[in-house]
């Protein structure tokens, strides 16, 4: 079986160990609460946008928003139907086995239709990446694409390397083979989406592709060295700095989305105290739909601020608002 060339450095271990320890928190910032429909929302939009900026859609965060919302935009014909393209395919994304090569045929068949007339199938015919008029990269022979991405898709689906890194060699391989006429980089970044989600589902929703985007030279730049060295150990590297980057920024939103939710928590606590000074932890979980940590967290913050004290044993004792 092929295996791609690949080293796993001492940078990337550092990052594949940080990356995992930054999932964990975001993940006990969020409990058992799945980020909310609006903020989701707004993380697929940017993702949305972010790729197809990528490959040089003009169409602006609001202009992709309203046509993603129904909403009439004035554009080009082509990047307007390139957004809704791309809502249909991340729509799909659950329900797509990220290690059958027919539903990534499948998706691209989603993402380039009306684009391109050979959508969903690889292609017949060369085809090198440009930087101005300069070919940076030209692609293995068509008639080789078929058994090339069958043997990716074999060592996706067996290897036992860290899901962070495999991801990676798969984007970066992908890349190389450019297995369609069109639309290869949205559909690489797409994919290794699709295999970071079913290692922690919270990469379905996290935007990595806007980070890569806010560094697009380095990208290029990061496939460019990987093709010059012979092995993606350069781009495997840079994305996982995109992934961590993009965790970091993710944990400042849900600070602040937290804050908000404590905030009113506490109001309510210090409400149904008031009223009833003996409310155990029990009732407060029940009465306000929230869970033992939740309810221990802003009793906890009330206490550190001097806004609560707790008079007595658990059992027998009550709480006591400080004005």
């Amino acid at each position: 079986m092929y295996t791609p060339p690949f080293t796993i450095t001492d940078e990337i271990l550092r990052l594949v160990s940080e990356i995992s320890e930054q999932i964990g928190a975001l993940n006990v910032m969020l409990g058992a609460r799945m980020p909310s429909p609006m903020l989701r929302k707004e993380n697929q939009i940017k993702t949305i946008h972010s790729s197809l900026a990528i490959e040089h859609n003009s169409l602006s965060l609001q202009q992709v928003t309203d046509v993603i919302n129904g909403k009439h935009v004035l554009g080009a014909p082509n990047e307007i139907q390139e957004v809704k393209n791309a809502v249909q395919a991340y729509q799909l994304m659950q329900s797509l086995d990220a290690f059958q090569e027919k539903d990534l045929l499948r998706a691209h068949g989603l993402m380039m239709t009306d684009l391109v007339d050979n959508a969903g199938r690889y292609r017949k015919g060369g085809v090198g990446v440009f930087a101005g008029e300069q070919c940076i990269h030209m692609a293995p022979p068509a008639d080789n694409v078929p058994f090339l991405m069958a043997d990716l898709f074999e060592w996706i689906s067996t290897t036992d390397t860290h899901p962070l890194v495999s991801s990676c060699v798969f984007h970066y391989e992908f890349e190389f083979i450019h297995p369609f006429m069109d639309g290869n980089g949205r559909m690489g970044r797409y994919w290794q989406t699709m295999l970071l989600s079913r290692w922690k589902g919270i990469f379905a929703w996290l935007p990595v592709e806007t980070i890569v985007k806010q560094h697009q030279q380095d990208y290029y730049d990061a496939i460019a060295q990987s093709d010059a060295q012979g092995k993606s150990t350069i781009f495997i590297n840079f994305m996982l700095k995109c992934i961590l980057q993009t965790i970091n920024e993710q944990q400042k939103v849900t600070d602040k989305v937290t804050d908000k939710v404590t905030d009113k928590s506490e109001n309510k606590i210090l409400n149904i105290i008031q009223a009833t000074p003996t409310v155990t932890v029990s009732q407060l979980m029940e009465m306000l739909s929230m869970s033992d940590s939740g309810v221990r967290k802003v009793l906890r913050k009330l206490q550190q601020e001097g806004q609560l004290v707790r008079i007595g044993a658990n059992k027998n004792g009550h709480w006591e608002i400080k004005q």
